[in-house]
């Protein structure tokens, strides 16, 4: 093992390994791996089956190279696992499969994206027998500053295209699975879990609306309404999903956010897309809506810009379904991509996990009540 990435652990190469990594990236067959160092990724880990994130830096001879090291594991070695309720752990991971992302770097899956998309290069792929591995793959240096809106458009299109391509009766999931063919039943699982079980009963509950930092953020914006219009839309959710079940269903990104969209610093056109999800077939649109809030959740864009990006992506989305075959009305278009983003975000855009927390700010919670107001207002178009 060298010493230098004893940072990974067991994922810490030897000597050879670490040399054929050098020689993989660097493309020199001859090349001999030299000084190396591990920067662990400050980046918030918000899913269950990431494990750790890393850069990993390296010389060969003259030459630099460098790579992202993801780490997986099951569900059951996440650490918050017990604070869910026992009977429901079981089905928790079987719907968020850890593999997923190893699943789409050995599938077809690069024949499929359009042009100005692609995978990010997989240099080595470690599975462990422990429901654990680890992907060393292309550490891409994104292009800086904030997406100008033609960049949204142009990631919309490229979505619509895929949408496209990876119809039910064209394609199969990344990881078949029993019921995973069912149309909406990611969703339907994040809807029970997440937002009928928590989300909504922390809406409903007074004293979530009487905490300081929430209660000034409603008073100095003045949208005393949020929370009895965030409800209504709550006891929709059933006759929502109903809904999208019977629109035209697609296998999609299942993650769309511009944050899982690279845009690289040496080619601001392209789109590297990582972190996959929802590998169940969803109501065409459905990416729409994590294209959408991304940013905006992220505190990158104001929720004032939303209504004129959603105007941009819809169009854009539609016109990329049927430069490849599938034509869809816009309504119903519009109906996958705001339901789909009511059951996905307008429920937990409320920073409430902040409550009593040192990073928590009143800037923070009003930007997220303005963020709240604009999603709410959004799918009350269709819902």
């Amino acid at each position: 093992m060298h010493t230098a990435l004893e940072p990974l652990g067991r994922d810490a190469l030897g000597e050879e390994d670490l040399t054929a990594l050098a020689r993989t990236i660097t493309g020199d067959p001859a090349a001999v791996a030299g000084a190396v160092r591990v920067e662990p990724v400050d980046y918030p880990i918000g899913t269950p089956s990431t494990a750790g994130l890393y850069r990993v830096f390296g010389t060969a001879g003259d030459a630099n190279w460098s790579c992202f090291v993801k780490k997986f594991q099951s569900v059951r070695h996440w650490p918050m696992l017990d604070r869910m309720p026992e009977e429901f752990r079981a089905l928790f991971a079987h719907n968020l499969p850890w593999q997923l992302e190893i699943a789409v770097h050995r599938s077809d899956i690069t024949s499929l994206l359009p042009e100005g998309m692609r995978l990010p290069a997989a240099y080595r792929i470690d599975v462990y027998d422990d429901d654990r591995a680890t992907l060393w793959m292309e550490n891409v240096v994104q292009e800086w500053g904030p997406w100008p809106i033609d960049r949204f458009e142009r990631a919309a299109y490229l979505l619509g295209r895929l949408s496209a391509r990876r119809r039910p009766h064209l394609v199969a999931p990344f990881l078949p699975r029993e019921h995973v063919t069912t149309p909406g039943i990611g969703l339907r699982f994040y809807a029970e879990g997440r937002i009928k079980r928590t989300a909504l009963p922390a809406l409903a509950d007074p004293a979530t609306w009487r905490h300081p930092m929430l209660a000034a953020a409603v008073c100095n914006l003045g949208d005393h309404r949020l929370k009895e219009d965030l409800l209504e839309l709550g006891r929709q959710v059933p006759a929502v999903l109903d809904a999208l079940d019977s629109l035209p269903q697609c296998y999609q990104h299942g993650d769309a956010s511009p944050q899982n969209l690279l845009v690289p610093h040496e080619s601001p056109d392209e789109f590297v897309v990582i972190d996959w999800g929802f590998d169940c077939p969803q109501a065409v649109g459905f990416d729409l809506g994590q294209l959408l809030i991304g940013l905006a959740h992220a505190g990158e864009l104001s929720a004032e810009a939303l209504p004129a990006v959603h105007t941009v992506i819809l169009k854009a989305f539609q016109e990329g379904l049927a430069a490849d075959g599938m034509h869809v009305d816009e309504e119903q278009v519009l109906y996958g991509y705001l339901g789909s983003l009511l059951v996905r975000a307008a429920f937990t855009a409320l920073p409430l996990e902040l409550f009593g927390k040192a990073d928590a700010s009143p800037d923070l919670f009003e930007q997220r009540v303005l963020l709240t107001r604009v999603l709410v207002n959004l799918v009350s178009q269709v819902i």
